[in-house]
């Protein structure tokens, strides 16, 4: 793979023995899967599938928030440092995705209704899917209901909440088209 990081990134025996924990506490965990120090699968591991040739960067934190919250994450796909996936229904990335450091993807938002306190009304929640071949920069946000199709780029700092075509790019906040790749 003509990749920077993945021609220099090094397997030691701690990137195995973390991947052989986690083989076990997780629904599924593929081959060749490295796993930085201080990544955290969270809550209900058995509902997290990785497949084969992911890269899983220090801090990055991935949680299935709920006995029914699924998320899966393709092959050859790169989760930067520090970003967290959060699912409370369904989270779908897509093979050979790159995402950047700090990046932020949430599929439930809170209810914010007048005259109630907020942490008391429930979550609303709706699946994020994210396509093969897309780029998601640094520090970017995808919210709920979010659809990335194949080849799509999120430029940094983005934050998205509805569809972006095949090969779009979107950027600023609130997300817009500002260009197509070419």
């Amino acid at each position: 793979m003509a990749n920077q990081l993945r021609n220099h990134l090094k397997f030691s025996w701690k990137n195995y023995l973390r991947a052989l924990k986690q083989k076990r506490r997780i629904g599924f965990l593929g081959e060749r899967v490295f796993i930085d120090k201080n990544v955290e699968l969270l809550r209900f591991p058995k509902n997290i599938s990785i497949e084969s040739q992911v890269v899983l960067k220090e801090g990055s934190r991935i949680c299935s928030c709920n006995e029914n919250a699924k998320i899966s994450i393709g092959r050859n796909t790169t989760v930067g440092f520090h970003t967290f996936i959060y699912a409370s229904e369904k989270i779908e990335i897509g093979n050979d995705c790159l995402i950047a450091p700090f990046v932020y993807i949430v599929d439930s938002d809170h209810v914010a209704a007048k005259g109630k306190l907020i942490n008391l009304q429930a979550n609303v929640t709706e699946a994020i899917t994210i396509g093969n071949d897309v780029w998601i920069g640094s520090g970017a946000k995808i919210l709920k209901g979010t659809i990335i199709e194949d080849g799509a780029i999120v430029a940094a700092g983005a934050v998205v909440s509805g569809h972006i075509k095949t090969n779009e790019i979107f950027g600023g906040i609130p997300a817009k088209k500002i260009s197509e790749r070419k």
